[in-house]
């Protein structure tokens, strides 16, 4: 997996995997994070499904939760809408969206062409296109459901204060790909499971979506727009592993008397086949236009070694990485996954 960060851009290139194994590719039904199966409305229908989810606690018993709507193949979701993800499953609601340029490596572009990067590994420079995103709160409810898939509990940033080098972490934050939206409705008033919930969002039944924006929300957008914002979104496909990343860009801070930049990256890795792979190794280069070049090997990502599989074909983690210059780049020359055979 080869990446390159710029001030805010974090570029994906080649990467190689090794597989073997081939088999049918089968369909994968959606599942809710409480463990029970969901399948969305066509686009075409008219009718309404119920969404349902497992709880866990009593191993047998289903809750009904609200009622599917057609997904939008046009426009945007508003503020307020309730969905369960595609792919993790969990259940959530929109605060609101952003406008990023997606660069998809898998898509064949007139414009594209080799351009070599700093590494000296080749890469495919493509046009960016316009994409939404959305900013989601997650129900705390479902969090234990997906802790093994992804590491969505939390959006770090930087402190307020220029004189402090902490972290800090608002939980069951994520962004959210319009494509990964099934949109339902519910008539609870409080069908999301936050702290922050109730403090964003009001309940308006005369409103479609019924929950609408509250001040607080727009005052917190808006005070904390410079390390919530999503601006690049790189995408690449290689043997059937489909792998996403986000960058974002938290913030300086001085420290011995020079200045370290920091941002924070989101990395989704997809199994797009049948086979079941698993992450085994990664190797990171860091390069920074100050002039140095760290190098980062060790087993999995972020203390994790997960396996993609049909049923769980995705997993997503954030890490963070600070440079010495305004500037670099950061690659990974090979990341390994390991066949392993479907049990039967």
């Amino acid at each position: 997996m080869a990446a390159c960060v710029a001030r805010r851009a974090l570029t994906v290139g080649s990467r190689w995997w090794s597989r073997s194994l081939t088999g049918a590719r089968g369909s994968r039904p959606l599942c809710a994070a409480g463990g029970a199966q969901a399948f969305p409305p066509a686009a075409t229908t008219t009718s309404q499904r119920h969404l349902s989810s497992r709880n866990r606690a009593e191993g047998k018993v289903l809750e009904t939760v609200g009622v599917f709507e057609v997904p939008k193949q046009n426009g945007k979701y508003e503020t307020g809408q309730l969905f369960l993800h595609s792919v993790f499953g969990y259940r959530g609601v929109v605060l609101f969206p952003w406008q990023a340029r997606l660069y998809d490596r898998d898509v064949a572009s007139g414009a594209s062409e080799k351009a070599e990067n700093p590494a000296g590994h080749g890469s495919k420079e493509v046009k960016g296109k316009t994409h939404t995103y959305y900013q989601v709160l997650i129900d705390a409810r479902d969090c234990p459901h997906i802790s093994q898939r992804s590491q969505t509990e939390a959006v770090t940033f930087l402190a307020n204060h220029d004189d402090s080098r902490a972290l800090y972490a608002i939980p069951g934050l994520d962004y959210v790909s319009h494509e990964d939206i099934l949109p339902y409705t519910s008539t609870d008033q409080v069908p999301i499971q936050h702290e922050l919930f109730e403090r964003f969002l009001l309940y308006d039944q005369t409103k479609a979506p019924p929950f609408v924006a509250r001040e607080t929300l727009r005052a917190w957008q808006e005070k904390n727009h410079p390390w919530l914002e999503l601006s690049d979104v790189h995408r690449e496909t290689t043997e059937n592993i489909r792998v996403t990343v986000i960058p974002f860009y938290m913030g300086m801070r001085e420290a011995q008397n020079s200045h370290v930049y920091w941002w924070r990256y989101c990395i989704r890795l997809e199994n797009l086949d049948s086979d079941v792979v698993q992450l085994r190794e990664r190797h990171w280069r860091i390069f920074s236009l100050s002039g140095t070049l760290e190098t980062v090997r060790g087993r999995g990502v972020v203390g994790r070694e997960p396996v993609l599989s049909k049923e769980q074909p995705a997993f997503q983690y954030s890490s963070h990485v600070s440079l010495q210059a305004s500037s670099g780049h950061m690659w990974s020359q090979i990341c390994g996954f390991n066949q392993q055979r479907n049990a039967k």
